[in-house]
This record gives structure tokens, C-alpha cells and sequence, in this order.
């Protein structure tokens, strides 16, 4: 019996994964959202295939472990240490904030005060597995919105602790020992965390090199699992946040050489376990009592909701620095309720600080809220992409062209290309994004239409299919990235030309192979740099030898650094010793600097860095 159970549980989380998940993929829902529905489907609401989730349920769990071991694998400790801010900060913000205004609200429908605290804090926290696999799907884990929601996040995590400190504090029973009760938990606490921490950074690389010496993958395999789910032990053992230990393992490994590797080998079990805890959620999700008690669950539901929604916003824009579109999406991210309020809510009804009701209502909207979060984000999202690129007027008609190049935007630098091309008589078409800016130039030029060079129907109708030039000038870095992607993925056999506004932007199109990269400012401040030294009394020619070795040298550093432009502390430390290398280069004989200048002649006033390092 027991073997059949295990595989009917299979059987449904594997058919809801390849049915459900491909066709909320395809509907531009995300794979959250098929798991979910996939959930409710087969649970006790629908289909009631699946009576009893827990063990599956405890499963799923080892999900968000593995999520949490990847996330921490992106960040090394220094890079984690300048988060500091964000975390203690705009985290600290949010759950003190929306812990008190909903624990207003539970005041004021007449929950006592002990127990409104416990709900406050419970619904302030959000959902890790939900929000960082929603920005990992969209990409948007490394937009301004990602690192501050996984700031927050992070901080969650870390205040589960004190939270779970408190319930007995404020229990019926057991209060009067629960001082000595919370100190002993924050000292194995902070002991536990200090074993994690001292052990893996003097044992982990040690005992990776020594399993990769063995050459054979499974072991290797089951070492990072062992890491994993070992620190994640001894977290719970101290009555913590098992995720909380399994991060703390990735960034004890994020700078060591095995990262990629690791990271390789747990990915597939990240992604089944992750999907199983989404499918859990759903099977969860007792829409009997939404039936029962419709109004009280839509109010709870709607009072979570709006609440870290309107704390959020706050928060991005005052303390992230966000613009409205980001604090929005960092809003819909993490409005609804965690997993870790589960947690909570039972442990609070088992110190009698909730009656049986009051906890299924909670729970049952906690869920609701979670499962909301999917659907928010993509309608959120589409609406603010509509309205971001909803055009002032309609997109101008293109007539029939067979243009060799084909100029996106308009300004001071694609003017110039174009009026170099108009020279040679090489026939083009310019495309710009501004309605003002195609009146102004229109006076003057004919090949100017206004349309958003992103969109492939306006690409088309441009002659791009037959086009051998695809100059990209605009100055907005996220639509000429887009740009980017949508002419590399549709018309390969077109040579890209694009303009960057800095080295993190390079970074972005180098991922993408660009042909050719130009850097805003750079060549006209190398010119300018000569002119300052030869005023200076620096021989013409050393001044222009000098100015061609910092120009080499730093496109090898923007190269080099496209490696690693993820990681904060390694491109400080190419930096310095990129600084370093130059410093010896100068002090260097003039004699072997005047040569080296000599043999690069022919390559003053480069201006194009490949797109591939």
C-alpha cells in the first residue's frame, strides 16, 4: 500500500507538471501558476486525488532548501555584506510596518491584543519560494525591485527567530519560564549559525576538492546534497528556518571554484522539489471555507494584500530608490502571505492564542494570498508594459524600402551616423521612439519614422529582413537591450553596431554576442585626456602612446570583468589590479612605451569592442 501511495503521489505531481505547467507556460501565466492549479485540482476541492499531502507536503519543503542554497550561491560574502542596508533596512521597515497596521485591523474587529501581535507578524511575512521563483522566471532577480525584494526576503527569514520567540511569551500557558526558554533559544541560535559559518568556510573547500579529486559525479552529487540538507539540519535542530542554513552554505561557497558546478548538480532537484511545494500549496487551498465564510475570507485576503502592498510602495520608492514601475512590482511580488506563517499560526493555536476558527480562516486566507500572487504579477506586469509603451500617437507607416542600414534613435549620435551614410550615399532608415524628436528632424531628413524599434512588425515593415546594418543608438539602456534581443533572435544574419551608456550595460549586450559595442564618452574623453597632457608640457607623442596603453588596458578589463560583472567583490579586485598592471606600465622606459604606441598606429580611434569577450 505504501508503494502505491508513493506513486500515485508521483504519477500526479509529474502529470500535473508536464499538463498544468506547459499550458500556463504557454498562456504567459508562469510555471507557478500551473503548479498551483495543478494543486487545486487534484485536491479535496476537485478531483480529491490527493487526501493526504503531508508527507508530500514535508518533501516539498527540501524545495525552498535547494532555492535558497542556488540564491546564496550568487552571493559572496562581501557582496552579501553590502546588502547590509537593504536587509536590516527596508526589511526591518516592512515587517515592523505591516505587523502593526494589521495588527490594528485584528484589534478592531475584536481580536485580543496578545493574539492580534502573533497575526500581524504571521501575514506581514511573504512567500521565498514564490516571490524568487516568480523573479527568476520573469529575470528580474537582478533588476533594481529583485535585490531589494530579496533583501526583504532575507530579512523575513532572519526574523523568524524572534517571532517564534515570542509566541510562548505571549501564550496562555508556559509564559512564566518562556524568558529562560528565549534566551536559550538565541544562544544555541547564534551558536548554531557560528558552527555554519566557521565550519564551511575552513572545511567546505577542503572536502570539495577531495570528493572532485574522485572523479566520479555521483559522489560529488551527493556531497553538495550533504551540504545542503546537512547545514539545513542543524537550523532546524536550533529551532530556526531551515532555508535560512542551506543560504548560508551557498555563500560560503559562492567565491570558491566549485560554484558552477554545484550549482549544475542541484538545479534539477531544485526545480521538482520547488514545483512539489507549489503543487502542495494548491492541494491546500480549502475552498469549502471560502464557500462558508465568503466575506470574512475576502476581507483578510484583501486587508494582506493592500496592506504590504501600500508598505511597499512606500518602501521602494523613500528607501529603495525605485521609480513608480519598480515599487509596483515589488509590491505585487510580496503583497501576499509566506509559508513560514503556517509556522506561526499553528504554534499559536496550540498556546491558545487563536481558536480553532480563527486559525482556519487565517490559513485558509494566507493560501488564497498566495496563490493570488502569480496572477498579480502578471497582470501587473502587462499593465505596466502597455502602459510604458502605449504610444503618444499611432506608429508611422513605412513605405516599401530596401535599406542597407537601419538606425534605432535619433539623437545627437545616430544624426551623426546617418549624415555620414547620406555622404556615401548608402541608403538607410531611422527609426525613433520620440514624437517630438521625429517633428524636430523631420524638417530636415526623410528616412526618420516614429515607431518603438522593439517591435518586430515595426522591424519588419523597416526592410530589416534585407538590411546588412543594424545600428542601435538609443540612449534608454532597458529598450536598447530589448532591441537587441529581439533582432539577434529574429534576424541572426544582420551585424549589430550598438551604443552602450556604461560598462554595465556593455556587460549585458557582450551577453548577448553584439557584433560591435560602443561606449558613450569614452573615445571623446581619451581625446580630451591627451589634450590635458600635452597642456600639461607631455610630449604629443608620449601623450598619445600613454592614451592608447589605458585604452587597450581597459577594454581587456571590461573584457575580463564581463565574466565576472555579477559579483561585486571580484570586480573591485580586477579593478585594483587592472589600476595596479597600469601603474607599472607608466613607470615603465618611455623607449618600450614609444614602440608599443608605434605598433598600434594603425589602430588609434578603435572605437567597436566585440561582443563576444
Amino acid at each position: 500500500m505504501e508503494g502505491s501511495h508513493f506513486l500515485q503521489y508521483m504519477v500526479m505531481f509529474l502529470a500535473a507538471a508536464v499538463v498544468a505547467v506547459a499550458l500556463s507556460k504557454r498562456a504567459g501565466l508562469g510555471a507557478v501558476l500551473g503548479y498551483l492549479g495543478a494543486g487545486a485540482a487534484i485536491g479535496p476541492n476537485f478531483l480529491n486525488l490527493a487526501p493526504d499531502m503531508s508527507r508530500a507536503n514535508e518533501l516539498s519543503e527540501l524545495g525552498v532548501i535547494l532555492l535558497l542554497f542556488v540564491i546564496g550561491l550568487e552571493l559572496s560574502p562581501a557582496r552579501l555584506w553590502l546588502m547590509r542596508r537593504a536587509v536590516f533596512g527596508a526589511g526591518l521597515i516592512q515587517v515592523v510596518l505591516s505587523a502593526l497596521i494589521l495588527c490594528g485591523i485584528a484589534i478592531a474587529l475584536g481580536v485580543t491584543a496578545s493574539s492580534a501581535v502573533i497575526i500581524g507578524l504571521a501575514l506581514a511575512l511573504s512567500s521565498t519560494a514564490i516571490g524568487l521563483q516568480i523573479l527568476a522566471e520573469r529575470k528580474e532577480i537582478g533588476e533594481p525591485h529583485g535585490r531589494l525584494a530579496f533583501a526583504i526576503l532575507l530579512f523575513q527569514d532572519l526574523a523568524a527567530i524572534p517571532i517564534l520567540a515570542l509566541v510562548p511569551l505571549l501564550g496562555a500557558h508556559g509564559a512564566s519560564d518562556a524568558s529562560g526558554d528565549i534566551w536559550f533559544a538565541a544562544a544555541k541560535a547564534i551558536g548554531t549559525i557560528a558552527v555554519v559559518v566557521v565550519g564551511g568556510r575552513y572545511l567546505l573547500r577542503p572536502i570539495f576538492r577531495a570528493v572532485a579529486g574522485t572523479q566520479i559525479p555521483e559522489v560529488f552529487t551527493a556531497m553538495a546534497l550533504l551540504v545542503v540538507f546537512g547545514a539545513a539540519w542543524l537550523m532546524e535542530m536550533a529551532g530556526m528556518q531551515m532555508s535560512l542554513g542551506a543560504f548560508l552554505a551557498g555563500v560560503l561557497l559562492a567565491d570558491s571554484e566549485f560554484r558552477h558546478e554545484i550549482e549544475s548538480q542541484i538545479e534539477p532537484f531544485k526545480g521538482l522539489l520547488l514545483g512539489l511545494f507549489f503543487v502542495g500549496v494548491g492541494v491546500s487551498l480549502d475552498l469549502g471555507m471560502v464557500r462558508q465564510q465568503p466575506l470574512a475570507v475576502g476581507l483578510i485576503v484583501a486587508s494582506i494584500l493592500a496592506v504590504k502592498a501600500v508598505v511597499l510602495l512606500a518602501i521602494g520608492k523613500f528607501s529603495g530608490k525605485l521609480d513608480f514601475d519598480q515599487s509596483v512590482r515589488l509590491a505585487l511580488v510580496l503583497a501576499g502571505g509566506g509559508e513560514f506563517a503556517f509556522v506561526v499560526l499553528n504554534l499559536a493555536r496550540d498556546r491558545q492564542l487563536l481558536e480553532s476558527t480563527q486559525h482556519s480562516l487565517l490559513v485558509v486566507s494566507v493560501t488564497l494570498s498566495m496563490a493570488l500572487i502569480p496572477l498579480l504579477v502578471v497582470g501587473g506586469g502587462r499593465l505596466l508594459t502597455d502602459r510604458k509603451k502605449k504610444p503618444q500617437r499611432e506608429f508611422d507607416v513605412i513605405p516599401d524600402q530596401h535599406p542597407r542600414v537601419i538606425i534605432a534613435g535619433f539623437g545627437r549620435v545616430g544624426q551623426i551616423v546617418a549624415r555620414v551614410l547620406r555622404a556615401q550615399k548608402i541608403p538607410y532608415t531611422a527609426l525613433e521612439s520620440s514624437v517630438e524628436q521625429v517633428e524636430l528632424v523631420r524638417r530636415f531628413n526623410q528616412n526618420i519614422y516614429f515607431g518603438d524599434s522593439s517591435r518586430p512588425e515595426l522591424l519588419r515593415a523597416a526592410g530589416i529582413e534585407k538590411a546588412e546594418i543594424f545600428v542601435l543608438t538609443t540612449d534608454d539602456p532597458e529598450l536598447n537591450i530589448r532591441t537587441a534581443r529581439v533582432v539577434k533572435r529574429l534576424y541572426p544574419q544582420v551585424k549589430i553596431i550598438a551604443r552602450a551608456r556604461n560598462r554595465q550595460h556593455v556587460w549585458r549586450l557582450m551577453d548577448m554576442n553584439i557584433d560591435g559595442i560602443v561606449r558613450d564618452t569614452f573615445y571623446s574623453s581619451l581625446v580630451m585626456a591627451k589634450g590635458v597632457l600635452v597642456d600639461l608640457g607631455v610630449a604629443p607623442e608620449i601623450a598619445k602612446a600613454r592614451i592608447d596603453i589605458f585604452r587597450k588596458r581597459d577594454e581587456q578589463l571590461l573584457r575580463d570583468q564581463h565574466l565576472v560583472y555579477d559579483d561585486e567583490a571580484a570586480l573591485r579586485q580586477t579593478a585594483q589590479e587592472a589600476l595596479k598592471d597600469l601603474d607599472r606600465l607608466f613607470e615603465a622606459d618611455e623607449r618600450p612605451v614609444q614602440i608599443e604606441a608605434d605598433e598600434d598606429e594603425d589602430e588609434e580611434g578603435k572605437a567597436m569592442i566585440p561582443g563576444t569577450p
